[in-house]
């Protein structure tokens, strides 16, 4: 078993998340605020949060809400966000659904001038139980009524996103 260990680690095996690719220099990393282009109001406000929040929970980060005066900065564009159908009632009624917010987002080394990742399609996904028929496919009604999956959303979508950043997908 012991052998199996020291193989393992000495073929390059890591646990998914918990890299860092990133240049041991950067400390300090600006968040401003996404830009919404979608139909889905407050979506940027809910996003940015999440993604400030991941990175403050890595520890090592300083996290700014500004692009000036820091060494990095991650920037976005919500581009999109569609809710599907997934499941129906007996009388075809949209009973469960998929949100999907498509997002182009870059994180740029500032000191250097380079992007270390970016992603102009990004995509978050999640499904929620709808309990009335009055919101069809419009995401702004959806979000209204169902603030918890919105909130896991915007978790799931920067958890992604800052995974992504530190191992260089």
């Amino acid at each position: 078993m012991g052998l199996l260990v020291v193989c393992a680690s000495a073929c390059g095996y890591a646990l998914a998340g918990r890299g860092n690719a990133l240049p041991a220099d950067i400390r300090t990393i600006g968040i401003p605020d996404l830009v919404n282009e979608s139909i889905s109001p407050d979506i940027d406000r809910v996003l940015t949060s999440a993604l400030r929040a991941e990175f403050q929970g890595k520890g090592r980060y300083v996290v700014q809400p500004q692009a000036t005066g820091v060494d990095a900065v991650l920037t976005g564009r919500v581009t999109a966000v569609t809710v599907e159908p997934l499941a129906f009632t007996q009388e075809g009624q949209g009973q469960r659904y998929q949100v999907i917010v498509t997002a182009a987002i870059e994180f740029r080394d500032v000191r250097r001038d380079q992007v270390l990742w970016s992603n102009p399609s990004f995509q978050a996904r999640d499904e929620y139980a709808i309990t009335t028929g009055t919101t069809a496919n419009d995401p702004a009604a959806l979000f209204r009524q169902d603030a918890n999956a919105v909130d896991r959303l915007a978790r799931s979508f920067a958890r992604t996103v800052v995974t992504s950043i530190f191992e260089a997908f």
